[in-house]
C-alpha cells in the first residue's frame, strides 16, 4: 500500500507539473502547422486547454480507481487505460505551448477533485467502478467530437491529436464495457454531465 501511494503521488506532481511524456508519437507530428491568426488561435488555444483538464481529471480518475480496487487484473486495466491517457495528456500540453496557450491554473483543483471521484467510485465496488468509466468515455468522446467540429478549419494539428484522442476514449470505454461494468443510474449520469458542463466551461477562460 505504501508503495501504491508514493506512485500516486509521483503521478499527481508530474501531471501537475508537466513533467508527463508520451509513449507513443504525436498524431500532429505528420500535419502541416498552419498559420492562424489572433482569434483563431486564442479559440483553438482554449479549446486544447479544455482537453487538457479532460487529461489531467484522467490521470487522478484511473489511478484512484486502481488503488481502490482489490482485482489484480481490473488494477492493470485501470493502469494501462492510464498509461494512454498520458500520452494524450503530453500531446494536449505540448499543442498548448506550440498555440502559445496556459494551461488550467485550476489544474490543482481539477485533480483533487476528479481523484476523490475515483475514490468514492472504486469504493462502490468494481462493477459501478468500470460503469463510471465507460459513462465517462463516452462523455468525453462526444465532448473531443464536439471540439472536431469546433477548431479552426487550419488547424490539422490539433485536430490529429483530437481525433486520436476520441479513437482512445471509445477503445476505453469498449474494455471496461467488456469487462463487467454496469451501467450508472440516470441520476448519476446526469450530475456527471452538469459536473463535466462547469469544468469545461470554466477551463475555457481559466
Amino acid at each position: 500500500m505504501i508503495d501504491q501511494l508514493l506512485v500516486t503521488a509521483d503521478n499527481a506532481l508530474r501531471t501537475l507539473t508537466g513533467a508527463n511524456h508520451a509513449s507513443r508519437a504525436c498524431p500532429s507530428a505528420d500535419a502541416a502547422d498552419a498559420a492562424l491568426d489572433d482569434q483563431a488561435r486564442r479559440h483553438a488555444g482554449a479549446l486544447m486547454r479544455v482537453n487538457h483538464v479532460g487529461e489531467v481529471c484522467a490521470q487522478a480518475l484511473y489511478h484512484a480507481q486502481a488503488l481502490s480496487t482489490r482485482d489484480p487484473a481490473l488494477k492493470r486495466h485501470f493502469e494501462n487505460a492510464a498509461r494512454d491517457e498520458t500520452d494524450h495528456l503530453a500531446w494536449t500540453q505540448q499543442r498548448l505551448d506550440e498555440l502559445g496557450a496556459h494551461m488550467s491554473w485550476l489544474n490543482p483543483l481539477w485533480y483533487a477533485g476528479a481523484f476523490g471521484i475515483g475514490l468514492l467510485a472504486g469504493r462502490t465496488g468494481d462493477a459501478t467502478s468500470l460503469g463510471f468509466v465507460v459513462e465517462t468515455e463516452r462523455q468525453v468522446e462526444q465532448h473531443l467530437e464536439a471540439h472536431l467540429s469546433s477548431l479552426p478549419p487550419a488547424d490539422l494539428r490539433s485536430q490529429a491529436i483530437v481525433r486520436q484522442m476520441k479513437d482512445d476514449e471509445a477503445r476505453h470505454a469498449n474494455a471496461a464495457q467488456q469487462a463487467g461494468a454496469t451501467e450508472l443510474p440516470a441520476p448519476v449520469r446526469w450530475a456527471m454531465r452538469a459536473a463535466a458542463k462547469v469544468m469545461t466551461t470554466t477551463a475555457h477562460y481559466i
